[in-house]
């Protein structure tokens, strides 16, 4: 694996890969040239068969948002905020169609485009320092659809609106109680590596059936031929196989 952008790093460390954000100088800000590094860097966890889990973290912090200094240059006008909205789309996009499962690791601040890359994320983890917030009413910008709706199926239609409507920063407790995370917990990256292994070792096509079904649910499919055939592979996989004859044995399967 390597480095496509300055601030973006990928690494891996057996079956878990780590994206990792990485420009403190700015909290993390998102640029142009990030966005639109991450479909690059998610084709390659995609292509890695040794790697079943990937883990998204910052540092101090998740991500503060968009590189607002970029506005007036790069996002200027609206042929410039088409350009760059393509960016953030396809960046936010390469994360939730991504084959494998994804974890956030959330501290700090996780505002904007930060939050819009945690919500793309199967599974978001965060410690109790954690903020969360979506300010595009404190930009005059209309927040796109695709994220939108990862927001309303996290949280509900209600808490949407107050989120996107009051631009405000809402603690972790709040995000927990909301739905927006999945945890909170005191040692995070103990608890990332401790639940990213977990998944690592399980049927990979058991977790990774469950994620193409539960995508289809909450885009409004049913169950079909495509249900059918995963149902099928799975049936013939040799993670079936192995997870018969580990029960039977009364020992812990070797995925």
């Amino acid at each position: 694996m390597r480095r496509v952008s300055e601030f973006l790093e990928l690494s891996a460390a057996g079956p878990v890969a780590t994206l990792t954000i990485n420009r403190p100088a700015k909290r993390n800000a998102m640029s142009y040239e990030m966005w639109s590094a991450i479909p690059g860097l998610l084709e390659q966890v995609s292509a890695d068969e040794n790697v079943r889990v990937l883990v998204i973290r910052g540092g101090g912090h998740f991500s503060a948002g968009a590189d607002i200094a970029e506005f007036s240059t790069l996002r200027r006008g609206p042929e410039g905020a088409a350009h760059y909205g393509e960016a953030v789309h396809n960046g936010e996009r390469a994360i939730a169609r991504l084959d494998k499962p994804t974890i956030a690791a959330i501290s700090g601040f996780c505002v904007g485009g930060g939050c819009e890359i945690a919500l793309a994320c199967d599974i978001r983890v965060a410690s109790s320092d954690a903020r969360f917030g979506i300010t595009p009413a404190k930009l005059g910008i209309v927040y796109n659809f695709t994220s939108t709706k990862a927001l309303v199926d996290a949280v509900g239609p209600a808490w949407a609106k107050q989120i996107l409507f009051s631009a405000d920063l809402i603690d972790a407790a709040t995000a927990l109680r909301i739905g927006l995370v999945n945890e909170v917990v005191e040692s995070l990256d103990a608890r990332v590596k401790e639940l990213s292994e977990q998944i690592a070792g399980r049927a990979q096509v058991s977790v990774r059936g469950a994620k193409k079904i539960i995508n289809s649910i909450t885009d409004g499919g049913h169950e079909d031929d495509f249900v059918r055939a995963l149902y099928a592979e799975a049936a013939s996989s040799a993670d079936y196989a192995e997870g018969v004859t580990a029960f039977l044995e009364k020992r812990p399967p070797r995925f």
